[in-house]
């Protein structure tokens, strides 16, 4: 990322290297001088620092490698206030600062941040709750537009932005945590939802970036990021930050660390598939912490209980969910002989998921056929997942592929078992509590939906570590107050008698983005309007009346003024 400020070349004799590439002259800075034992030489280690400014040679436009290694330059910190639009968007700014302070995220940050800087880091977060976007170099434009938290609303560079980030510390972000976490009720048993997705990384010297298993594959290395949210109070708690190559199961123990730390005892994990082990399960055993954990109908620790209970509780009304629309019944039973604790196996069957996961199996065995009979006559190795549904008959002699015949008796197993699942918890429920808890992590799972699509975070555009896990932190709080945002929505949309669908978290702040002051002939900031049917609707799900809007708009007229 560069920043759109300029600065003089550094002085750093025998170190800097330019190079041209098409009409842009980058500067190299040397960092490292690396032996090569093979060649017996070294080799100078450079990353870019800038590029040269097109009028001056003596200015470059500096990236985020330039603050890191040459943190003691001048840089413009602040953009000329008078170049302010002269209508501001007022609406979701209110309803940031109202939830900021109602749910002690002010407090709690302030006891980290001086005032100008606290000021800073709120408009980061709302710029990013706004605007979808996590691009420092566009916060000026936002900034343009808005009210803002910092001192006299001050409209920073994107080059002070990026300054800010590299200044943020690791005691910080960990002292937030633990007061965060410090203020709940440790009495209440509360279910934590566990999960975690990985981001992409689009540039620079960052230690936790690694290949790994990217479920948006964009072959860009990436590092994996989790979340334990508390559904009983519907709260982001806790973050991690981790290398992208290690895997969810190994990762689950340091999380039931953490949360041991932070001191809670009567919670319990829910979790998906993706975290089962057995080594993970009795973890948790040790902890004292129960669990709520998916497995699919198909895996071998369930498929033998569900062979015993097919037939005998799908078609009766006193096993049907209706709330999600499935047949459940319970089991009493041990995941492993050796495991010294009974378990909870809740068997669920699906008519709905059954067909689509038998289309499925069906179109991929089709699509296997058609891709083997294309290689007839070839000599070619096919690999076990081809084995595992085909016999694969070769000519004796030549070793050529002949033709596939299927293993029925497996494709016929597996779809016998389409439309099951199961939920494992280590205590005692029935079929309909357990589906109830685990459904409740959904809003987790809109969480990261929400931090990649609306929060504009699917990857990171920095170069050092340190603004990498700033920004990590910035997002987390501004994932907090989309989740409030979220939750009292979707509170005041259940007391609703019609159907509102403006009352989720993007199209109300589309709506609330409405809301505006325009600067009039005397200088002076003022309502443009009064508010509509529609705002008042969605301000009153936040506990904002109109005149607390008249009151907000007085306010920031009387701060521009000065």
């Amino acid at each position: 990322m560069y920043l759109k400020s300029l600065v003089k070349v550094p002085n750093a004799p025998g170190k800097l290297l330019r190079q041209k590439k098409a009409d842009t002259t980058y500067v190299y800075y040397e960092i490292d001088r690396i032996y090569i034992p093979e060649k017996k030489n070294t080799r100078p280690k450079r990353v870019v620092i800038g590029k040269l400014s097109k009028k001056d040679p003596d200015m470059m436009q500096p990236n985020e490698n330039f603050l890191r290694y040459f943190p003691g330059e001048d840089l413009p910190e602040e953009v000329d206030r008078a170049d302010r639009s002269s209508c501001l968007k007022i609406g979701t700014y209110m309803v940031i600062s109202k939830l900021s302070k109602e749910s002690g995220i002010l407090d709690v940050l302030s006891n980290y941040f001086t005032p100008k800087d606290l000021g800073l880091f709120l408009d980061l977060a709302a710029y990013s709750i706004t605007e979808e976007s996590n691009v420092a170099q566009y916060y000026p434009c936002y900034a343009y537009d808005h009210p803002l938290f910092t001192k006299d609303m001050r409209i920073y560079s994107d080059s002070k932005v990026s300054d800010f980030l590299s200044q943020i510390t690791d005691d910080q972000s960990t002292g937030f945590l633990n007061d965060w976490n410090s203020g709940r009720n440790y009495r209440e048993k509360i279910y934590i939802s566990y999960d975690s997705t990985n981001k992409n990384c689009q540039a620079g010297d960052i230690e936790m970036i690694e290949f790994g298993h990217a479920k948006e594959d964009k072959g860009l290395p990436i590092f994996n990021y989790s979340i334990g949210y508390d559904t009983t109070n519907k709260e982001p708690l806790f973050y991690e930050q981790y290398p992208g190559s290690i895997n969810d199961v190994s990762q689950l123990q340091y999380a039931l660390d953490k949360a041991k730390s932070y001191g809670y005892k009567k919670i319990g994990f829910i979790l998906d598939r993706g975290y089962f082990s057995m080594q993970n399960i009795h973890y948790m055993d040790e902890c004292g912490y129960s669990f709520i954990i998916m497995v699919k109908g198909c895996a071998t620790l369930v498929r033998d209980l569900i062979n015993q209970r097919a037939g005998t509780f799908e078609k009766k009304r006193t096993n049907f969910i209706p709330e999600y629309k499935v047949y459940g019944t319970t089991i009493k039973s041990k995941l492993k002989i050796t495991d010294q604790k009974d378990r909870y196996f809740h068997i669920y069957y699906s008519s709905s998921r059954e067909s689509a996961e038998e289309n499925v199996i069906n179109s991929r065995i089709e699509n296997m056929k058609k891709f083997l009979m294309k290689h007839v006559n070839e000599v070619k190795d096919f690999g076990p997942a081809y084995e595992k549904y085909f016999y694969l008959h070769h000519d004796e002699e030549t070793g050529a592929f002949v033709y596939p015949e299927e293993k029925t008796h497996v494709i016929d197993d597996e779809i016998a078992h389409c439309g099951y699942f199961a939920i494992i918890t280590s205590q005692k429920m029935s079929a309909k509590e357990a589906i109830e808890l685990y459904k409740s992590r959904d809003a987790s799972e809109k969480l990261f939906r929400g931090d990649k699509t609306y929060l504009g975070d699917r990857s990171l555009r920095v170069y050092s570590d340190e603004s990498a896990a700033s920004k990590i932190f910035i997002e987390f709080v501004a994932l907090i107050i989309r989740c409030r945002m979220y939750t009292c929505l979707k509170n005041a949309a259940k007391e609703s008698e019609s159907k509102q669908n403006y009352m989720n978290v993007p199209a109300a702040i589309r709506e609330l983005e409405k809301i505006e002051m325009v600067r009039q002939l005397d200088g002076v900031y003022r309502l443009d309007h009064a508010v509509t049917a529609t705002q008042k609707t969605i301000l009153k799900a936040f506990g904002i009346n109109p005149e607390h809007v008249k009151y907000k708009a007085a306010y920031i007229s009387d701060l521009l003024k000065k």
